[in-house]
């Protein structure tokens, strides 16, 4: 009898995970919350993505075409895990606006956590004015609607990511006014520059940089580094940003400011997991807040995989790898199979190329361009000054007496930032709901429990 093994998301690690699974005879189910496989690095629509934003793009395609031996749930909400006493999914299935979305639980032998990450975006005085969008939204809009967030943008923030954005907002008919890097090229040489023989299993990554660069160069785009937006202007909509000289520790350099016109901004530092799935399984999560795996990508609850962004950020191929590690030893294969000596291999390079992105990692001395009334949970509006009245209050008190994390997105966008300003943890991961639910669906569930049936049962 075949395992069944349920793989939550269908980035490229689930993907990676799902298509491994099936090749070791699993039977597989597939739930993910967007309209169509991807994830965020395949985003895509059939008629309005220009392919010239995609890589790797016929990877995809076989992936995709293995997911026809699998079932497959798209916006699938899963909004409970159940690891005592077996694997189950709770999940509502249908577009999250609609009402009568269809509910399904699956149980499995094992699970594959490839929940990836969201990008994060530092609050800056201005932000909430529209026209401010994260750099992963500004390259959802332009891959999977072929629209720019505005006509002239600001990209700003750190790491690598900020090079496709801009591309891509290019490629959708936007202009970058200019791409801003926290990170100085000190820091960068430094941090990418050491051991460079151990980049060499990422030789792909140097086409896609000079491909990136050499857009920058014919649209005679400025890259500047060391620098941040530290505020951003307009009346009802932006109309500017202030370009500032950062120091080592992003705290803002007095005398260098410029204001640079725009129409909007894009602002992307760096990424953080989805940790609640991940959570609420029961996984051990690391001092640094990603998902703790073994060599088999194996977490702390049995049965339970973990693989992607989840696990650590490292980028497309370190997912792709480390999904069919997954998926395979979800399905009952061994580390020690021939099969998987690739993989293997391609993880433990990518792993290597990934641990250059720490370069880019986050300073404390952000918070300096805040001011007392910026707003730092966009939600319910909470200030700066509002969060720092209650820093030495317990977490719950934080959020309760702030309602900082309280609102639509339940901390997904401030919540690092504001346990950033408090120097604690808020726990804003830990959800007894992991998705949006209406009241009425939760007590259908209740009062009509015929409708959560095992899918092989209906």
């Amino acid at each position: 009898m075949s395992r069944r093994v349920v793989i939550l998301g269908a980035g490229p690690a689930g993907l990676a995970a799902a298509q491994a699974a099936i090749a070791h005879g699993a039977d597989v189910t597939v739930l993910d919350e967007g309209e169509r496989p991807g994830g965020q690095f395949w985003r895509h629509h059939d008629a309005l993505t220009d392919p010239r934003m995609q890589h790797q793009w016929p990877r995809f395609e076989r992936l995709r075409g293995a997911l026809d031996r699998a079932e497959v749930h798209a916006q699938a909400s899963v909004w409970h895990v159940e690891t005592d006493g077996g694997l189950r999914m709770h999940a509502l299935v249908g577009p999250a606006d609609a009402a009568g979305r269809t509910a399904l639980t699956v149980e499995a032998d094992a699970l594959v956590l490839a929940t990836g990450a969201h990008d994060r975006a530092l609050p800056v005085p201005g932000w909430t004015l529209p026209g401010v969008i994260t750099a992963g939204a500004a390259q959802a809009l332009a891959k999977r609607d072929g629209v720019a967030p505005g006509r002239r943008t600001v990209v700003a923030g750190a790491g690598p990511f900020l090079l496709p954005v801009a591309a891509s907002i290019g490629l959708a008919g936007g202009s970058v006014a200019e791409v801003v890097e926290a990170v100085g090229v000190g820091a960068i040489a430094r941090g990418w520059g050491r051991s460079p023989w151990r980049l060499a299993g990422a030789a792909g990554k140097a086409g896609e940089l000079t491909e990136y660069l050499g857009d920058l160069i014919r649209h005679r785009t400025p890259y500047r580094f060391g620098s941040a937006v530290t505020r951003i202007h307009g009346v009802g909509t932006v109309e500017g940003a202030t370009i500032q000289r950062v120091d080592a520790d992003w705290r803002p350099i007095p005398g260098t400011e410029r204001v640079v016109e725009c129409d909007s901004v894009a602002l992307g530092h760096g990424f953080t997991p989805r940790l609640e799935a991940a959570i609420q399984a029961g996984c051990a999560i690391s001092p640094d807040r990603f998902v703790e795996v073994d060599g088999r990508q194996a977490t702390s609850v049995p049965g339970v995989f973990a693989a992607g962004e989840v696990t650590g950020i490292a980028g497309a191929d370190a997912a792709l790898a480390e999904g069919a590690v997954a998926g395979f030893l979800a399905a009952g294969g061994e580390l020690g199979d021939p099969r998987l000596r690739r993989v293997v291999d391609a993880r433990r390079r990518m792993h290597a190329f990934a641990e250059r992105l720490a370069t880019h990692a986050i300073r404390s001395g952000w918070t300096a361009w805040l001011d007392d009334d910026t707003i730092v949970c966009r939600c319910e509006s909470v200030t700066r000054a509002r969060i720092a009245e209650y820093a030495d209050a317990s977490s719950r008190g934080v959020r309760l007496a702030t309602r900082a994390g309280l609102g639509a997105c339940q901390g997904r966008t401030c919540g690092r930032s504001v346990e950033a300003l408090v120097a604690a943890s808020v726990d804003y991961d830990q959800r007894p709901v992991l998705s949006s639910i209406r009241i009425g669906e939760l007590a259908g569930l209740h009062h009509t429990p015929d409708r959560i049936k095992h899918q092989e049962q209906e």
